[in-house]
This record gives C-alpha cells, sequence and structure tokens, in this order.
C-alpha cells in the first residue's frame, strides 16, 4: 500500500469490470468538465427557492463512454477530441470525509498519461458549485501530480480531474489519490459474509475476492458463516476458489442464528483471531473489491476508532444508489434520510456526482447497513457484539450503541456493494414482522431520549390495525407474539434466537394468507362485480379523515359478515404495488402477489379474528405503556451481558464443544 516513503496510495481510479457496462457511468463520464451551476442571486432571500429551482444544468452533449475504450481496471483511451470527467461516484474523492474524520491535511494526485492532451482538477463544496482549482498539457510520457490541501471542506465537498485528448488520443494509464502514510503497518482484516441459502452469491463474492488479489493483502480471513441447508461447499467450484484464495478462506456451519447471529460469529472470530477490525458483508452482494482497500484505508486514518460502512446500490439496476446516509429518527424510531434535500434511489446515469447538489453535502448518519460494514476489533471489545434479534434492527442498534461509547460511523463514498433492492422485498409482511416488530421495540427502549418512546406505542398499535384491516392475519399473529416475547425480558433473546423462526413458520397452515401458490391459476377465478366499485383505484384516506376512517373501517369489518361466496372464489387480484392497507380493507376475499412476483396469497376476511388479535393487541399496548419504564430499565442493564463475548460464545455452543 506504500509507495516509496513518501506518499500511500488513498485511492485508486478504477473502471467498470469486463462486462459490467451498465455501471459506466458510476466510474466515468463523457463530455465537457462542467456539469451543474447554481443561480445564486436569491442566495439571502427571505424564502430561497430550493436547490433543484435554482439548477441550471449544462448539457454534455449526449456523448457516451465507449466501452471498448477501457483497457483494463485503472487505464482507458480517449479518442481525439474526446472529454472524460472522473467526476464519478467511484473515482471523485470524497474531500470532506477525509477532512472531517481523518488526521489527512492534503491530498497529492497523481495522473500518468501517455499522448497528447490537458488534465483539469476540479473541487466542488458543500452547495455543489463547481471550481476549478488545477490544470496541466501533457505529452508524450508523463507523470503529472497536484498537491491539494483539504482546508475548504468542513461540510461538503469533493475533488476530480477531467482528460481532454487534442487531435491525437490520450491514454490515462493509471492515476491515484495518495496522502501522506501512517507510520504503522495497516490493521489486519477479517472478512466474513454471513448466508442462509444464497450459496451462489457467496461464492460468487469470493471468487470475485479471488480474481483481485491486491485488496486482500491485508485481509487475514474470509469466513464465511454458513447457516443454511444448502451448502456453499458443496457448490461447484468450490474447491477451485479455495485454491485461488491461497488458504484464505475459512466456512463455518452454523445452525441458523440469523444475521444478528451469523455478524456476531464474525466478530467474534476476528476479536479471537487477533485481527484489527471485522468486516461484514450481506449473502445477496456482489461487492466492488476496490471496497475494502478504500475501508480500510480511511479506518486506518481515523483519529479514533471509527466504524466505516459502504453505500448499497441496486443489484438489479446497477447504477440506483439507495442511499447515501442512515440515521434513526429519535422521535419515530424508524430509518429515515438524514436531510430533507436528499433523495431516495438516486440514478446516476440519469445525474451524475456533478449535476446532484445534494451529493455534495457531507452527511453524518447514526449507522451503516451490514451489507458492508467496517468494524474495529477495538471497538467490539469496548461494546460487546451483536444484540440477539435474530434479523432486523442488528446494524441500527450497534451504531447507536456505538454512538453512546463515543465511537461514530461513517458511510463513505466510493466503497460500495450491489444488494438486493428493498423494492423486491416486503419484509413487513409475513414472517419477518415477528423481529421488525419486537426488535424495533427493544432498540427504542435502550436509545429512546423521549417519555414512553415518542409514537413508537401508538405507531405500533397503528400498524396492528393496518394489518388486521388488510386480512393479514398471519403477520398479526407474528407480531402479537412478539409483544407476548417482549414482556419476557431480555433472556428470551438468546434462548429463542434459534428456535423462534421454526415456530413462526409452524403457523402458517392455519392462514390462508400466508400459503403462496406459484402459479395465479392455481386459485378460483373471481366472479366480476364482486369486489369493491368503479375502476378507480381507492387512494389514502386524507390526513384529517384518517381516525374517522380507521373507526368506521373496523366498526364495519367487525359487524358485516364476508360476502358468502367470497370464502369460495376471491373478488378480485391485486399485483402487490396496490397491496395498501386502505385498498385491502374494501374487500372481503382477494388474491394479492408477493413483492418479487415469484407467488401469491389468498386474503379472507374473518371478524372472529378481527376481534380476538384486536384486543389482544390492544392490551399489550396498553400493559407496554404502564410498564415501559421498568422495561427499559431491564433490557438497559441486560445490553452489555447480553451481547458479550461469553453469552454468544454460550449461544453458538463453543463453551461444550459442541457448535449450535
Amino acid at each position: 500500500m506504500n509507495q516509496n516513503n513518501e506518499f500511500q496510495i488513498l485511492q485508486r481510479v478504477i473502471l467498470p469490470p469486463d462486462g459490467e457496462v451498465d455501471t459506466t457511468s458510476l466510474y466515468v463520464d463523457a463530455g465537457p468538465a462542467n456539469g451543474i451551476r447554481l443561480r445564486e442571486n436569491d442566495e439571502f432571500a427571505r424564502n430561497p427557492k430550493s436547490p433543484e429551482d435554482k439548477l441550471h444544468f449544462v448539457s454534455s452533449g449526449g456523448e457516451e463512454v465507449h466501452f471498448e475504450d477501457i483497457l483494463s481496471r485503472h487505464s482507458v483511451r480517449l479518442r481525439a477530441g474526446a472529454q472524460l470527467s472522473f467526476g464519478t461516484y467511484f473515482n471523485a474523492f470524497p474531500a470532506s470525509y477525509w477532512r472531517r474524520w481523518t488526521d489527512l491535511q492534503s491530498v497529492r494526485l497523481v495522473v500518468r498519461t501517455s499522448g497528447h492532451g490537458t488534465i483539469s482538477v476540479y473541487k466542488s463544496n458543500a452547495r455543489g458549485t463547481l471550481q476549478r482549482v488545477d490544470g496541466a498539457r501533457v505529452n508524450g510520457e508523463a507523470v503529472t501530480e497536484f498537491d491539494l490541501t483539504l482546508k475548504p471542506f468542513g461540510d461538503g465537498g469533493w475533488y476530480w480531474f477531467d482528460l481532454a485528448s487534442s487531435r491525437e488520443e490520450l491514454l490515462l494509464e493509471s492515476a491515484e489519490w495518495q496522502g501522506q502514510p501512517q507510520d504503522r503497518e495497516p490493521g489486519k482484516v477479517t472478512l466474513e459474509i454471513t448466508t442462509m441459502n444464497k450459496p451462489e452469491f457467496c461464492l460468487n463474492n469470493a471468487r470475485i475476492l479471488s480474481e483481485h488479489p491486491e485488496v486482500l493483502e491485508h485481509v487475514r480471513e474470509i469466513l464465511i458463516v454458513d447457516q443454511g441447508t444448502r451448502k456453499v461447499a458443496d457448490q461447484a467450484g468450490f474447491a477451485d476458489v479455495v485454491e485461488a484464495l491461497g488458504g484464505k478462506l475459512r466456512v463455518i456451519d452454523q445452525v441458523n442464528l440469523g444475521g444478528s447471529g451469523g455478524f456476531a460469529r464474525g466478530m467474534y472470530e476476528a476479536v479471537e483471531n487477533g485481527s484489527d477490525y471485522a468486516l461484514l458483508l450481506d449473502d445477496d452482494v456482489v461487492v466492488e473489491p476496490e471496497s475494502i482497500s478504500r475501508l480500510l484505508t480511511f479506518s486506518e486514518h481515523c483519529r479514533k476508532p471509527t466504524i466505516v460502512g459502504g453505500h448499497m446500490f441496486d443489484l438489479y439496476s446497477r447504477t440506483v444508489l439507495h442511499t447515501f446516509g442512515e440515521v434513526v429518527d429519535p422521535y419515530r424510531f424508524v430509518p429515515a434520510m438524514p436531510h430533507a434535500d436528499m433523495e431516495m434511489r438516486h440514478d446516476f446515469s440519469v445525474a451524475n456526482l456533478r449535476q446532484t447538489p445534494w451529493l455534495h453535502r457531507r452527511v453524518d448518519v447514526d449507522y451503516n447497513g451490514w451489507w458492508m460494514c467496517m468494524i474495529p476489533t477495538e471497538i467490539i471489545r469496548d461494546i460487546g457484539l451483536s444484540l440477539p434479534v435474530f434479523i432486523k434492527w442488528d446494524d441500527a442498534e450497534y451504531g447507536l450503541r456505538a454512538r453512546e461509547a463515543g465511537y461514530a460511523t461513517v458511510s463513505l463514498p466510493g466503497a460500495a456493494v450491489w444488494h438486493v433492492s428493498w423494492i423486491d422485498k416486503d419484509d413487513l409482511v409475513g414472517w419477518q414482522a415477528y423481529f421488525h416488530g419486537r426488535n424495533r421495540l427493544i432498540t427504542t427502549l435502550i436509545y429512546s431520549p423521549y417519555k414512553k418512546g415518542g409514537r413508537v406505542i401508538r405507531e405500533s398499535f397503528q400498524a396492528d390495525v393496518k394489518h388486521l384491516v388488510s386480512m393479514q392475519y398471519f403477520t398479526e399473529h407474528t407480531r402479537l407474539d412478539a409483544l407476548h416475547d417482549l414482556f419476557l425480558g431480555p433472556a428470551h433473546l438468546h434462548r429463542n434466537i434459534g428456535t423462534k423462526l421454526a415456530e413462526i413458520n409452524s403457523l402458517r397452515a392455519d392462514y390462508s394468507d400466508a400459503q403462496m401458490q406459484e402459479n395465479i391459476d392455481d386459485f378460483p377465478a373471481p366472479a366480476l362485480g364482486r369486489g369493491p366499485s368503479g375502476l378507480k383505484p381507492i387512494g389514502l384516506p386524507q390526513k384529517k379523515d384518517l381516525v374517522k376512517w380507521g373507526v368506521t373501517t373496523v366498526a364495519r369489518q367487525l359487524i358485516k359478515k364476508p360476502a358468502p361466496e367470497s370464502a369460495e372464489r376471491p373478488q378480485g387480484f391485486l399485483a402487490h404495488r396496490d397491496n395498501r392497507w386502505f385498498r385491502l380493507a374494501h374487500y372481503d376475499s382477494v388474491v394479492v402477489s408477493n413483492a418479487d412476483g415469484t407467488a401469491a396469497s389468498w386474503y379472507r376476511r374473518d371478524p372472529e379474528k378481527l376481534k380476538s388479535m384486536l384486543a389482544e393487541a390492544g392490551r399489550y399496548h396498553a400493559r407496554l405503556y404502564r410498564e415501559w419504564e421498568r422495561l427499559a430499565d431491564e433490557y438497559r442493564s441486560a445490553l452489555p451481558e447480553i451481547t458479550s463475548m461469553e453469552a454468544w460464545k454460550k449461544t453458538f455452543g463453543l463453551e461444550s464443544g459442541e457448535e449450535r
């Protein structure tokens, strides 16, 4: 990682791997250097315009990068008269993050070229305005260096460079962002992947890593915690990957303890084998391998131990970024965007970095998702392992716990994975609803600064009502179980982490809404005109009418019996995107497809289930309100013990010598 004794590579300029044409805009843009300018004449007005209303877009003329000109992961050819910008997600230098969190004072850009043309260096500020800061003409074989200060990046901003060829072609051979080296050797990393019956994904990521040995220089061990029945080690080609990784790959077979159990095992093993960092990776991802080097290098330069994570792009829409930062709303305890001027699912192929002002503002986060997250073992030894909650909220809780102990979390631009999008999942319905409901409440009990947890109790009960008027009785059963188990106290978390999923799945046979059919023709055809009248979709009630609407809807469903024929034939089919509580509440019987379109289930209204479950939900939430302070004290007090190495060692079965 050191280049001579003077400078260290902080970030290499990289280009998309072979065949990844759809990711090109994340690495390099074609066209002129300018991207946006802000019309700032009303900057100090009493009612200034939003950034989007002030934008003046500078067209790139529709030019595209010729993929055949990408010669390797580090080199690209510019045809005569062409312009390329490296002001992109993976190649711009996130100066404000280095300025805020590390000991770095300046950065050196080193560009190696051959041919004729110009290099132009730009920076941005937190508002997204662009400024040219330096440049040079190159002729023949050239190594061009630019020394750049990090001082003006207090609130945001990036550095990047653009290339322009003259009447002859210009070749970028390589480029690097360099900085002053550390006076010690880089730390060692245990890279851990938790998997459950996704062996193809796991093996693919192991194969990707084996093809990039340079990023594994400081990886002590690649650990796969396999909790499934379809084993990674049984996949064709596994032996070849093991050989290519030179003995660094180890597989641990473990009973299904969920994501928190798998990631806790990775943390545990990283501490036990003497690693300096545990790098956690989800199983259904494709990793940009350069991210590993970037996370480690950034972590090593942080002024104090810091959790450093990567971003998540959509695996099936490769230029779409899920979110630029994760925070928790302290009043509602739900994940939320950190700033009002940011957006979910930004598509870099539509608007690049230079055209998107909010991407230039530094985002300070509460936590980073464990799709890719590097945690110093010093922090693990101090605050413990994951909360034993199986899935959901484990990463958010850990970030909040770390912050309470004085450790920050950074989501580092330029480090990322591609992950299956949330759009293709619906984890608020079905077996995962138990873990969503219980774990949100546990996290709120431990960390909420508000009396009775702010809005969480109210919103939890409202969620029960929505599921019930939607005929999602299996989901509601699991949520009621979650409330029941919450009152058992923190001791139940380790006790049922390996058994609760099987208990939940055993209930499926009792609920038609939990029984999935792959072929929609397996359901009876709906009768014409038996569902809600009219062709226009039923909309969301206005906010001022919600309470009245809810009372009226619940009363109607309790009093009015379902149409007799609804038990024999559904009143219609609903696509998943139309599966909303305010629409489902108008049906007696309807077939609904799932999030990924692979199957559907039959919802049937049952007033008796609604009556009994609603009453039970009311009793539980009333009790939760009364006992909130006692439960909060109980979970807070138990946190050090239930997240300890010793407690998890028992759950892993290592204490007795028989792994679970």
